[in-house]
């Protein structure tokens, strides 16, 4: 239970830094205070302060100018919340750690498995502060690139906790050809990439350019990514400076599901052909995450007129984390012959 609770814990904090990122709030706290970070401000002056330093952000001078302070409460709770949540997370695990390290209850094989998530921990929160920290100087809103960063570190400590908390738990396997082994593995790393140009299009905020589908803006391939000018490395590090890298991350992060989403149909009409029965579940449950997923990106698309609806684009940034889930289950379950 201690490791699933921490699995649970994960999932949800990934989930709260993307309504932290789609309610423009993670920047509202401009110091990384580990300790004394824990309590918020308590009155009205402390409050004041704290608003004071916001002001000084190129977030606040360039998008928020006269916001009030009611409205910075709002951003900050959610910045405030997400980071709390991070501290209690430390709690939850080190506590029960130590003392099952103390009566030697844990193996050498999962020691090692928990020291790969307590590094991969402590990289998510020093790039988160990196990620924030890029926000606070020259541009309103954190590097799309680091923020990326942040994001698959964060994916893989849920995916190494859940994978530890798999193998204490014990998962019977079944035999497939070396055909099915690759073809999942293909998923997999399709799935990998497209999170990845998710977290690209969330960062560069390029579904506010092109709320539009099945076409962007008029057009399947956006002409200025025909534009030979814009594939310089400066395009790539200063994206916020044109529209290229915005259109190119969106093009490809809307093809590339295309392509995940056909070669799920395909997989699972075939897994449930050849497979036997008691395995189907596995195939009707990927049709189905795969169709919710499709349906939530477009409803996030759609909804993106001015600012992206935060419900659509966290549901849809959690359904991607458990398809990836479900497919590395399927991975782990299945021995190849």
């Amino acid at each position: 239970m201690w490791l699933l609770a921490g699995v649970i814990m994960v999932f949800v904090q990934i989930m709260l830094g993307g309504v932290t990122r789609l309610t423009g709030s993670g920047l509202s706290i401009t110091r990384w205070e580990i300790v004394t970070g824990t309590i918020p401000p308590m009155n009205a002056a402390e409050w004041e302060v704290e608003f004071d330093r916001y002001k000084q952000t190129p977030q606040y001078r360039q998008i928020n100018e006269g916001m009030d302070l009611a409205e910075f409460k709002y951003i900050f709770f959610w910045e405030y919340f997400h980071r709390l949540w991070a501290r209690s997370m430390g709690f939850v695990f080190l506590i029960p750690f130590l003392y099952f390290l103390w009566i030697k209850a844990i193996s050498r094989t999962t020691l090692v498995r928990l020291a790969i998530v307590v590094s991969l921990a402590a990289l998510a929160a020093v790039f988160g502060w990196i990620m924030v920290s890029s926000g606070l100087k020259d541009r309103p809103w954190v590097n799309a690139y680091k923020l990326t960063v942040h994001l698959s570190l964060g994916i893989s400590l849920f995916l190494s906790l859940w994978y530890t908390w798999l193998a204490e738990k014990g998962i019977s396997g079944f035999q497939v050809s070396i055909g099915w082994k690759r073809a999942i593995k293909a998923l997999i790393i399709l799935a990998v990439i497209q999170v990845c140009f998710g977290g690209f299009v969330s960062g560069m905020k390029s579904a506010l350019n092109y709320p539009t589908w099945p076409l962007m803006q008029g057009e399947y391939i956006p002409s200025v990514i025909f534009d030979s000018s814009h594939w310089s490395i400066d395009s790539l590090l200063l994206y916020d400076q044109s529209g290229f890298m915005p259109a190119l991350v969106q093009f490809v992060h809307r093809n590339l599901a295309y392509l995940i989403f056909i070669f799920v149909i395909i997989f699972s009409a075939l897994w449930l052909l050849k497979q036997d029965r008691q395995r189907h579940w596995m195939a009707w449950l990927l049709v189905g995450i795969i169709v919710v997923q499709v349906f939530l990106g477009i409803l996030t698309l759609l909804g993106s007129k001015g600012s992206i609806p935060v419900l659509y684009g966290s549901l849809h940034q959690g359904i991607g984390i458990l398809f990836l889930t479900i497919l590395i289950y399927i991975h782990i379950r299945s021995k190849s012959t």
